[in-house]
Formats: C-alpha cells, sequence, structure tokens
C-alpha cells in the first residue's frame, strides 16, 4: 500500500496522473530551516521526518507491506533565499519581487519509508520568470492563487504567462518529481515491497 504523507491536492493529482493507487495521511511537522541548513538538505530532511511520522501512526501489514512518501517543495530565490509558502500578500509580493526578472532553483526533497528503511532524494529545476510591473504582481495576489504556493507563484495557473523557459524537470515545479518518485517506487517494489499500480488508479483519504 503506497501512502502519501501530503495534504497537498497538486501532489494528489500527479500521482494519480502517474497512475499509481494510494492513500492520503497529511503529517504535521514544524517547517522552519535549521540554522545554516542548505535548501536541499532543508527539503529532504522535511521530506524524511513526514514519512516517518505518518509511518509511525499506521499499522503493520505483513500480507500487505507499507510504503510511505514524503516530499517538501521549496523556491530558492536568485539571492540564495529560501522562500516557503507567503505569510500574508505583503509578503508574496516581497517573493515574485525577488524572482522577476531572473531565474531561481525550485528543489523537491523526496523521501520513501518501507520495510526495508528510508530512501531521500532531491530534485532541483531552475526556472525563468519574466521582469513583472507592480501592477501585474498586485492583480495576481488578488487572485489568491500565490497564498499556499512556496514562491508565491503556481507554474501550473496563472504564473505560467510568466515562465518563458525551464531547465529540469517540470512536474518538481508543480510539486513532485515524478520520474525520481517512480524511480523509488520501483526500486523498492525490486527489494520486495510490493505497491499495486493499475492502469487506473484513484486517490483516497484515511
Amino acid at each position: 500500500m503506497l501512502v502519501l504523507a501530503s495534504s497537498s491536492p497538486r501532489r494528489r493529482e500527479l500521482l494519480t496522473q502517474a497512475g499509481y493507487t494510494f492513500t492520503v495521511a497529511p503529517a504535521h511537522i514544524p517547517e522552519d530551516p535549521l540554522s545554516g541548513e542548505s535548501p536541499i538538505a532543508y527539503v529532504v530532511r522535511l521530506a524524511r521526518e513526514k514519512a516517518e511520522a505518518v509511518c509511525a501512526q499506521l499499522t503493520p501489514n505483513e500480507n500487505e507491506p507499507i510504503l510511505v512518501l514524503g516530499a517538501d517543495t521549496t523556491v530558492v530565490a536568485p539571492n540564495g533565499e529560501i522562500l516557503g509558502k507567503p505569510v500574508d500578500a505583503t509578503d508574496a509580493a516581497r517573493m515574485l519581487r525577488l524572482l522577476a526578472g531572473a531565474t531561481h532553483q525550485v528543489i523537491t526533497g523526496v523521501a520513501l519509508v518501507t520495510q526495508a528503511g528510508i530512501e531521500t532524494a532531491a530534485e532541483v529545476t531552475y526556472v525563468t520568470m519574466l521582469t513583472l510591473s507592480e501592477e501585474e504582481i498586485a492583480a495576481y495576489i488578488a487572485t489568491g492563487e500565490p497564498s499556499d504556493k512556496a514562491g508565491a507563484y503556481a507554474i501550473q495557473g496563472r504564473a505560467a504567462r510568466w515562465i518563458p523557459r525551464i531547465h529540469g524537470c517540470y512536474f518538481n515545479v508543480v510539486g513532485l518529481p515524478l520520474a525520481l518518485v517512480s524511480s523509488l517506487i520501483e526500486g523498492a517494489d525490486r527489494h520486495g515491497d510490493k505497491t499495486v499500480i493499475p492502469e487506473t488508479a484513484a486517490a483516497s483519504s484515511i
């Protein structure tokens, strides 16, 4: 049984798109970076902690091994600042000003907890954003789209018109690097932690 340790609707949509059957069990952990922690170390740590927290709440089943997938995505501004979700409209505007007219990084850490142990990895994508006017920033924030997005924008939403190019995995920017995740799950399958991947998949909550 594959369990997604995240409440993100975007991650649920991507896993479903990739054909996985899974259940959802959100993790609730502190998400502040540690002092001196690099962006990659930060997202990998959070992904691991989310997966471990959910795994600890589940009852092992010998007949159906459990695989718990944790993930965390952050945006790294050109100045090196880690950008999480904005706390308010002012913070969202500040983030968008940092990103506009430059190239930034989007990093997702993933962790897969199985009976055999824990596998972790990270994906980095470089995203270029056009220069934005104050009017464009204000109008975008007024839509509400930036409020729950790392870096205050959604590449799959209205902000797509400001992204002329990316270098790397598009799905990573949305919130889950599917090829990387698939590799981790397939590796667990080869070691005997089987999860069913039918042609048609659906997500449910637990």
